[in-house]
């Protein structure tokens, strides 16, 4: 009796503590990793908010901005590109479409979790393929936009740059670290390397849910009698999707 009862109760033991909050070492690990995160993150768009703050807002129609040194760009003028329809100006609704799948993913997630509650390895599988599916799409939208961007429009904008003391006009063509077509060198940088940042998460995300698929695919969780994994892996997925939504507010409605 005395045996059983040491055995049941090291299950619950965090070798001698109480598990806080009822939560496991794996799960509270998780959590904290994600808190270290989250200031990161808030320390990149503090950043982007005081350096675009720190120009002036165009005051006129959005329709008659031009982009320029001294106004910082109007988001809806410069991510108003389609796939396939060249030439069409649709603001936001591509990046309006990638949050929507982001967050779809997101969804499919919650119901791999709890499948896992209910030991239902065959919807676990499912829905995890199905969050998989939406992170990659996620990133070939993600990898299309960076295209567009870099590469920018056919016609270019025609900036004022201050070469050995002279003001000279030149017309510039997408955007680099070093100069872009949409407006101050900053609203480049921070772009790239904000979203490259975020997208670095997703595309790390994408490869543990693999990994998580394969193992619940040969009956891992199974043998092992619980799908904890799936529910940690799931609040990282959660987090990289929360974190697109200030980084879209951010970057493409402020």
């Amino acid at each position: 009796m005395a045996t059983t009862a040491t055995t049941t109760l090291d299950k619950n033991l965090w070798k001698g503590g109480v598990e806080p909050m009822r939560a496991s070492y794996g799960k509270l690990m998780m959590w904290f990793f994600l808190i270290s995160d989250t200031f990161t993150f808030s320390a990149l768009l503090v950043s982007y908010g005081l350096v675009r703050f720190s120009f002036p807002s165009y005051v006129g129609k959005a329709a008659d901005f031009v982009s320029s040194n001294t106004y910082w760009p109007i988001p809806e003028k410069i991510f108003d590109a389609f796939p396939f329809f060249h030439g069409v100006a649709l603001p936001l609704v591509f990046v309006g479409l990638m949050t929507f799948i982001l967050i779809f993913s997101s969804v499919t997630m919650v119901l791999a979790v709890e499948a896992g509650h209910r030991m239902d390895r065959a919807n676990v599988e499912k829905y995890m393929l199905w969050t998989i599916l939406g992170g990659a799409t996620f990133l070939g939208c993600q990898a299309w936009e960076w295209t567009h961007f870099i590469n920018g429009t056919d016609t270019g904008t025609i900036m004022e740059q201050i070469v050995d003391g002279v003001k000279v006009k030149q017309t510039i063509f997408g955007a680099n670290l070093a100069q872009n077509q949409y407006g101050p060198a900053a609203f480049a940088d921070f772009f790239f390397f904000i979203t490259g940042f975020h997208g670095t998460h997703v595309l790390s995300g994408v490869l543990l849910n693999i990994l998580i698929f394969y193992r619940a695919a040969f009956g891992a969780y199974d043998r092992r009698g619980h799908y904890e994994m799936v529910e940690k892996v799931g609040l990282y997925w959660h987090f990289v999707d929360l974190v697109w939504v200030f980084v879209f507010t951010f970057f493409y409605l402020v």
